[in-house]
């Protein structure tokens, strides 16, 4: 009878961890359609950076990465359990998923016959995948804001049960975290765990698109962005009757200012990319909470520092810091490097230093413990006349003024010889490097020219970006490299 017992027992037990096996399997039958759901991906970039921002998708994501002939555009392949990932990336500012990419569309002669080719190719895209992707990126946003909701309430309960006098500096905190986060959906990096939430989340989402039979009645809107001479009709009358088509399509309702959906309708020359914005608003809003008159985009402040490649131990060095967005950015992303903030004028360096304060508070609160601090401080000094020894910096990093908003041309005549002079000086020999960004190209190119032996031979490289009003940046190291 034991020897009976024993089988039944071992057959029983497999029996069950069958079964166990196949509930698991019918369970991850969602989230592995969900790992098998690619799309693709655009963002916008600061113009002139598409290259620094492929490598940054390159580096995070592995995935391939295709620069758009429309400047400051990305485009790269995803799944979609990656999408938070997507999201925390620094050099981009909105996201997108591309429903579909015409890429030699040919356009009429005639403008009646071009808006109703439009009309028609609403019907003939494929909405499915995207609108999926746009509902679990929604979705994930709700849950986050449900969080945060619950959060404050919860410790607006512990003030009023006797903390009354701390209020005000708990509700200031609570507000610099809430802004802080309001740029990006989660940390990925910070918090492992949330991959696999993601996974639930995305597998929960694919589940309900397919029962769903009865989908809400959504508010939208289509944008148009439209670039090239060849073209017979405006961007507002291609928004305009593509999406009509759209509403009769969906049967949505048209909202310009409170919509649930912005369609995308990007036009470059011969190309048309239809896409479902994926940003509410512009991912570069973080780490400043104190603006000044010239703050410098964060996506733009990581763009100039990706370039010089800081490695660890690096001493980086932002002689006009204004409201300290360069060294910012480089303390969140470069921890193992030690960044210095300076300028003249005592309130940018007061705004620089709120500034490092609030991101060490959203530091502190997001670890639940004191922190020991960031590599950063703020100095006011003479940028003509660094207190710094000689050689002792790795990178230098700096927005310098354009005589437009801050300073005048004319000053910048006796300001550039000045600070190019006292930059080579305290640079270092053979390893220093430098990326400046600057719009009166004209002072800066000359000057440049007649210290460049001098600054070359302290700086191992220098990317004098120059940008126009919309920031076409344009490198010229390779070539002034070759001149000298």
């Amino acid at each position: 009878m034991s020897d009976v017992q024993e089988a039944t027992n071992q057959l029983l037990h497999v029996n069950l961890h069958e079964n166990q096996m196949s509930i698991k399997v019918t369970e991850s039958d969602p989230r592995s359609e969900s790992e098998h759901l690619r799309v693709t991906i655009g963002a916008t970039v600061p113009t002139g950076f598409e290259q620094t921002a492929a490598d940054e998708v390159r580096e995070k994501l592995r995935s391939s990465c295709k620069i758009s002939k429309d400047r400051g555009k990305i485009y790269f392949d995803i799944s979609v359990e990656s999408l938070a990932q997507v999201h925390c990336l620094r050099s981009v500012d909105n996201l997108f998923v591309v429903v579909q990419e015409l890429k030699d569309y040919q356009f009429k002669e005639t403008k009646e016959e071009v808006l109703k080719d439009l009309e028609e190719l609403a019907g003939k895209l494929p909405w499915s995948d995207p609108l999926k992707v746009w509902k679990i990126n929604t979705s994930f946003k709700k849950k986050k804001t449900k969080r945060k909701k619950i959060n404050q309430n919860s410790s607006k309960e512990k003030i009023d049960n006797g903390c009354g006098d701390k209020r005000d500096e708990r509700d200031v905190k609570k507000e610099v975290t809430d802004n802080a986060l309001d740029s990006c959906i989660l940390d990925y990096y910070e918090n492992p765990a949330i991959k696999e939430e993601i996974s639930t989340l995305v597998g929960d989402e694919l589940a309900t698109c397919k029962d769903e039979t009865d989908p809400e009645v959504l508010k939208f809107r289509v944008t148009c962005n439209r670039a090239g001479e060849k073209h017979c009709f405006s961007s507002n009358e291609a928004a305009r009757d593509f999406g009509g088509a759209v509403q009769d399509y969906f049967k949505w309702k048209a909202d310009m200012t409170n919509f649930d959906v912005e369609v995308l309708l990007n036009i470059h020359d011969n190309e048309i990319i239809v896409g479902i914005a994926l940003t509410e608003e512009s991912l570069h809003r973080r780490n400043i909470t104190h603006f000044g008159p010239t703050t410098l985009r964060s996506t733009l402040a990581y763009g100039m520092l990706r370039l010089c490649a800081p490695q660890p131990t690096d001493i980086i060095v932002d002689p006009m810091c204004g409201t300290g967005a360069i060294p910012i950015e480089g303390a969140t992303e470069w921890c193992n490097c030690f960044h210095v903030a300076g300028d003249n004028n005592p309130l940018a360096v007061n705004r620089a230093a709120n500034n490092i304060s609030s991101l060490l508070t959203k530091s502190q609160i997001k670890e639940g413990k004191p922190s020991w601090g960031l590599p950063i401080d703020a100095i006011q000094w003479d940028v003509c006349n660094l207190p710094l020894r000689t050689g002792s910096v790795d990178i230098i990093v700096t927005d310098m003024p354009f005589g437009k908003r801050m300073g005048s041309k004319k000053r910048n005549w006796n300001l550039y010889p000045a600070c190019l002079w006292e930059m080579s000086r305290v640079c270092r020999p053979g390893t220093g490097r430098a990326a400046l960004l600057t719009q009166d190209k004209k002072c800066f190119t000359k000057n440049k020219i007649k210290r460049n032996f001098l600054v070359m031979q302290r700086m191992k490289m220098i990317n004098s970006i120059c940008a126009s009003r919309h920031w076409k940046c344009q490198h010229d190291l390779a070539l002034r490299e070759k001149q000298y």
